[in-house]
């Protein structure tokens, strides 16, 4: 049997950091780097989706090939998610999204996060004692803010009704979906945990055991819920029977939800951010998320002659490790929800900034003390999918609870766990991040696009924690400086470095953290590593998990890709 390290960092989590969801994995976590486990790129004319699971990948294409655009099958995508994988993600967790849209040739972007509780305060942690938010149970939730996203995007950019867009979920809800070979193995690792929590049990347990791959499940109170949705909007989930089903559970289980806190809750359309890497245009949104960290990261390489490095080379290897240090040490003092502080975003992210921080980074020796740059000189579990149709809208979306099955606490009869965002804010009174009533809370998960000439280019995200940034790196440095095509630039093996500052205000490992590698990554390459006075660390498994659409304007063509670390597909018509 794999350590729980091994099987964590599978998916890009890891036990090591404190603010790292801990998502359960089984026996079947397929290695990295394996030319055998490798895939081809899937290519389409028409529309294209691409995520982490065979039957939600399908119900997307349906609603293209029915006429639906990529909003109709985005959600209709998410809905299905949310019953076949839920310990990734579901209508108790939180969305972003970066969207293009080809009639105004612009792109958008959708925070769908959650605040916290009205009710709470870093006070109620004091009176029991505790320095840390627990990340298990009502303690840790903030508001999902799914539904709510699903309705801002359709009411902008959608065309289907709600009835045919959450048709396909409710129905296999009902009548039962057979379980794959990743998501048993997450839901095994979620066993013990669901089982403390009887709804949980009830709705995610089968005569309390996890199913096993091939086990045809059922859940039927989540197609209620959808249906509710469907009919009444995203009232109903905010302001009608859900809600209040939510609310009564709270109080009934020393929770701090409100009717109130649900009446209230609002998404937020925000400009997405970008930088320039060697011609291309990479966007990402700003905080209370964490893109702009790959952004920073990127600013810093491109200064260097990355594929004269080599791939895989020891040196490249190590100057990407340097620029996360330097990216994540900024993330711990700055990224927080802007509603509360005056975040630096333009000078994070600015080439003069990226200048002097560069200037920090030691070619030959490994930093063991990286605090955060100082921007003002100048006056992390989740499901991504991505759909293209056919008029190249072009939709990166992504959606979590945060750890696996979130709090692993259900409300009740509503088919869904409620995320443990919550478990991200920080104590500490001078905290960017600190907890407050009513805020958003740093999050995790990133969505990405990439333009060129002003078009589309890629539309992408990679899974897992802080392995997001480091991820999106990775796969557009595979694909800008090393030529791989979309689907080798996620097939290959990656680098996932642990130990950095993380935004609960927690410190960074002491000896600059350790650099885990997947079992593709070359001995030489270790060794090179070892030498500049990194720590690293083999594991078995694989970090993060990539899906891709890649559009080629001049043949017209859709090129898809969904890596062999997890279930899922790239499928176009």
């Amino acid at each position: 049997m794999r350590s729980f390290l091994s099987l964590a960092c599978f998916i890009g989590l890891s036990a090591i950091s404190r603010a790292q969801p801990s998502m359960p994995a089984g026996p079947y976590d397929r290695p990295s780097g394996d030319p055998h486990q490798s895939r081809s790129t899937v290519i389409a004319t028409e529309g294209m989706v691409a995520t982490s699971h065979p039957l939600a990948a399908s119900v997307g294409v349906d609603v293209l090939k029915a006429g639906g655009n990529a909003v109709d099958a985005a959600i209709a995508t998410n809905a299905m998610l949310g019953l076949v994988e839920p310990m990734s993600c579901g209508i108790g967790g939180d969305l972003f999204v970066i969207y293009w849209d080809s009639k105004t040739q612009k792109l958008y972007g959708l925070n769908a996060s959650g605040r916290s509780p009205y009710g709470i305060s870093r006070e109620v942690f004091a009176q029991r004692g505790l320095t840390e938010i627990p990340v298990e149970g009502p303690l840790a939730w903030s508001l999902p803010g799914c539904v709510d996203g699903w309705f801002e995007l359709h009411g902008r950019f959608g065309s289907k009704p709600f009835s045919e867009i959450l048709g396909p979920a409710i129905s296999y809800g009902k009548r039962g979906f057979p379980v794959t070979e990743i998501i048993a193995g997450y839901w095994k690792g979620a066993e013990d945990a669901l089982a403390k929590y009887p709804d949980s049990a009830k709705t995610f347990l089968l005569d309390g055991h996890a199913p096993s791959e091939g086990d045809v499940m059922r859940n039927e109170n989540l197609a209620r819920s959808y249906e509710q949705i469907a009919e009444g909007g995203r009232d109903a989930f905010y302001r009608g029977s859900i809600a209040e089903r939510i609310v009564r559970f709270s109080e009934s289980h020393d929770g701090f939800f409100s009717l109130k806190d649900f009446a209230d809750h609002t998404s937020t359309w925000v400009d997405p951010v970008s930088t320039t890497y060697r011609g291309y245009e990479v966007w990402e949104l700003p905080p209370n998320g964490q893109g702009i960290a790959a952004l920073e990261m990127l600013n810093l390489l491109g200064g260097y002659d990355i594929a004269a490095m080599g791939r895989q080379s020891a040196q490249y290897l190590h100057t990407l490790v340097e620029a996360k240090k330097l990216a994540f040490a900024d993330r711990a003092k700055f990224y927080s929800d802007p509603d509360f502080n005056d975040l630096p975003v333009r000078e994070l992210i600015s080439p003069a900034y990226a200048r002097r921080q560069r200037e920090r980074i030691d070619p030959e020796r490994a930093a063991t003390d990286v605090p955060a740059g100082d921007p003002q000189l100048q006056h992390g579990d989740t499901i991504y999918l991505t759909v293209v149709d056919k008029d190249r809208n072009c939709c990166s979306f992504i959606q979590s609870n945060y750890y696996g099955f979130g709090s692993k606490v259900t409300p009740g009869d509503v088919g869904f766990a409620l995320q443990n965002r919550g478990a991200l804010f920080a104590l500490s009174d001078e905290h960017f991040n600190r907890l407050e009533p009513h805020k958003r809370p740093f999050h995790t998960i990133i969505p990405a696009m990439v333009t060129k000439d002003e078009k589309p280019w890629l539309c992408f995200g990679v899974m897992g924690g802080d392995m997001q940034p480091q991820g999106h790196v990775q796969v557009l440095v595979n694909l800008i400086d090393f030529g791989l095509n979309v689907q080798a630039a996620g097939d290959a093996p990656r680098i996932r470095h642990v130990g950095s500052a993380q935004p609960t205000g927690s410190e960074m490992e002491a000896g600059g953290g350790t650099v885990n590698v997947e079992s593709g990554i070359p001995e030489m390459a270790i060794r090179g590593l070892l030498a500049k006075g990194h720590r690293v660390a083999r594991v078995v498994g694989g970090f993060g998990g990539y899906q891709a659409i890649q559009i080629d304007w001049e043949r017209g063509t859709l090129h898809g890709a969904s890596e062999p670390r997890k279930d899922g597909i790239a499928l176009g018509y």
